[in-house]
């Protein structure tokens, strides 16, 4: 974890909400110059902070709404910080927790050098990666009507199904509504069927907007990730934009770690306390590394083998964490150096 430690003449702790935020203003010594809350716009924040602009850097917690205000103290020269939301402890912490307790804290820990970073996704960027975000959750929402359909022909004891429903000819051909007698049940069944209609129709569309028109900030950098077997367009610009600069990443292990592709241990006084943390980095990152590890043992024998290897020993669902963990030092060194992927150096060690 990174903490922001640059010396300022004054800091200004934030509380962003969707429409007010609260402002606490300390200068060099600690000493409030400024508390109050105002409206949630560019126009009230600069005429409020107005008198301290001189050295003044902004730091607020990482949630929905400060993409404007990162924004805003860009064009306006004046330093951000974004403060990682699970790792500020401090500002949860307390007997009385409000807007203006928050915004306190926040300029304090700023001030004594101790906010930890989250990364500052540059704009004309972002766009692209929540529009990859949304197709992910278009894509979730899918699987969960499939595993529902799969379930209530389960539920009532019928035979299983033998054709894969994630293919529209067959679920037509199937007829799943005529297996059962109740009408509700039906309507239940024919829901679900229009959701995936719908569904794939949106993820179909998007997925041909981002693989056509949507612009690829860094094609060199997206030609070296579909050189990784089974990796295709999508998932190539899901890497892409979740990653954006591998050089933010000075080590293998700190992108590993982001990418919730190892485990982090606890230790106190020489003994070991279990793991922790797994919920601290890009779940997004997480997901693609795991998808090019099923896709990728569809396109490489020697992948098949290697995971047959690792599972006598460590079981299935170990077996490929480690080859998504694998995948994934790959793609940091094929960033950083900037190769093709070698499938023989991959499997030399």
């Amino acid at each position: 974890m990174r903490f922001y430690n640059q010396q300022h003449r004054f800091y200004c702790g934030v509380d962003l909400h969707a429409r007010t935020l609260a402002l606490h203003v300390l200068d060099a010594q600690g000493e409030t110059v400024l508390a109050k809350t105002i409206p949630a716009n560019p126009k009230a924040f600069l005429q409020a902070v107005a008198p301290f602009r001189e050295g003044l850097a902004v730091a607020c917690e990482c949630m929905f709404a400060w993409y404007w205000l990162a924004d805003l103290c860009l064009e306006e020269k004046i330093p951000f910080v974004l403060g990682h939301a699970l790792y500020m402890k401090a500002i949860h912490g307390g007997k009385a927790k409000t807007d203006k307790i928050d915004a306190h804290k926040i300029a304090v820990l700023l001030r004594g050098g101790m906010l930890p970073q989250a990364y500052v996704y540059p704009k004309g960027m972002r766009e692209t990666r929540d529009l990859l975000r949304r197709r992910t959750f278009l894509v979730r929402k899918r699987a969960e009507a499939l595993v529902h359909l799969q379930n209530t022909n389960s539920q009532y004891n019928h035979p299983p199904l033998t054709k894969k429903l994630s293919y529209a000819a067959n679920r037509a051909e199937l007829d799943l509504p005529a297996r059962f007698a109740d009408a509700s049940v039906k309507k239940n069944v024919e829901l679900d069927l229009a959701l995936l209609d719908t569904y794939d129709e949106h993820i179909r569309e998007v997925e041909l907007y981002l693989t056509r028109t949507a612009k690829v900030d860094d094609p060199q950098a997206f030609g070296r990730l579909l050189s990784v077997p089974g990796v295709g367009k999508v998932l190539a610009l899901v890497l892409l934009y979740e990653v954006h600069d591998i050089r933010r990443f000075p080590e293998v292990g700190q992108f590993l770690s982001y990418a919730r592709l190892v485990r982090c241990s606890h230790e106190s006084a020489g003994k070991k306390q279990g793991t922790g943390g797994n919920k601290i980095g890009n779940a997004h990152l997480k997901w693609a590394f795991s998808e090019a590890a099923c896709l990728f043992l569809r396109e490489s024998d020697q992948a098949k083998q290697w995971l047959a290897r690792r599972e006598k020993k460590h079981g299935k669902a170990r077996a490929l964490g480690a080859l998504a963990a694998r995948l994934g030092r790959a793609v940091y060194h094929l960033l950083r150096k900037e190769q093709a992927f070698d499938i023989q150096r991959f499997f030399a060690s």
